[in-house]
């Protein structure tokens, strides 16, 4: 069986009981602090996972190596495979992502995936908390050295959208921007990161752990639905682009949108930190 999506605790048991190809992937990071996922990692990770870092691996910061701009780009299709490749990754294998940290960060490596045309990838509902919950094993240390992969790029699954066609369809039906970020960044009551604040003009609000219930587990895909729709109100869902501040946490409002039976959304990865560092951009608050 194939995870697209999520995974429970209880099917990556019995994927791992199977003997079938899988890689588990601990994303767990914090924003700003780049030292602490190695340090997270090292004290206690899932058996058997290997490490999947935000800046070293997920991220470009040499403009020649980047798809977009802002404070996390995404490094081209082709790095993205050799770092694939690097970690023991193959095309037949299972991957499951997860973090400490509400999917904020695992959803990052979740969407690349699907973009580098790789369906078969799920994300761990619920996190390490819920696998520690179960009496999952886990291990510490440094992640065990595999035999290099033999990942190959197919046709990208999900589109990335650049900042000048955001700039063209701005404020107009055919775009709808949703915005992951807090309601305090969103209104540009605060902005600890970014040189101005406030929001993309008509952009909406989602606050990615608005998709979460009280278990750290994904609302049910009746009740993200319903509170999708009212969010869009009447907007066309196939015109959606998520954004956040630097195209991270706004993966798990794109997760939660096919969860809840919409078709894929566009993500637009430069997300606020490009969009603010872009001279002649307007910007709204409130």
């Amino acid at each position: 069986m194939r995870f697209t999506h999520l995974i429970s605790v209880d099917e990556l048991k019995a994927l791992q009981a199977s003997g079938a190809p899988l890689m588990v992937f601990d994303c767990s990071s914090e924003l700003g602090n780049p030292a602490k996922a190695d340090e997270m990692f090292a004290a206690r990770h899932i058996a058997g996972a290997q490490q999947a870092h935000l800046e070293r691996d997920l991220s470009a910061h040499d403009p020649a190596h980047a798809v977009n701009g802002g404070r996390h780009p995404l490094p081209k299709r082709e790095l993205f495979a050799q770092t694939l490749q690097a970690l023991g990754f193959n095309n037949a294998m299972q991957a499951v992502v997860y973090d400490r940290q509400g999917a904020n960060y695992c959803g990052r490596l979740w969407w690349m995936l699907k973009w580098a045309g790789h369906d078969a990838v799920a994300v761990l509902d619920g996190g390490l908390q819920a696998w520690d919950a179960a009496g999952g094993a886990v291990e510490s240390g440094p992640p065990i050295a595999r035999p290099r992969g033999d990942f190959a790029l197919k046709p990208a699954l999900r589109r990335l959208v650049q900042t000048p066609e955001v700039v063209q369809h701005l404020e107009q039906p055919t775009q709808t921007l949703i915005d992951a970020r807090g309601g305090p960044r969103y209104r540009g009551e605060v902005e600890p990161l970014d040189p101005i604040a406030g929001h993309i003009p008509g952009a909406l609000n989602r606050p990615f752990t608005d998709n979460l219930g009280a278990d750290g587990r994904f609302k049910p895909a009746a009740q993200l639905r319903a509170e999708f729709d009212q969010l869009l109100a009447g907007r066309d869902a196939a015109g959606a682009v998520h954004h956040c501040g630097s195209g991270v946490s706004a993966v798990p409002n794109v997760l939660a949108m096919e969860l809840a039976g919409y078709p894929p959304a566009a993500l637009y990865a430069g997300s606020w930190s490009e969009w603010s560092r872009t001279p002649g951009l307007p910007v709204a608050k409130g």
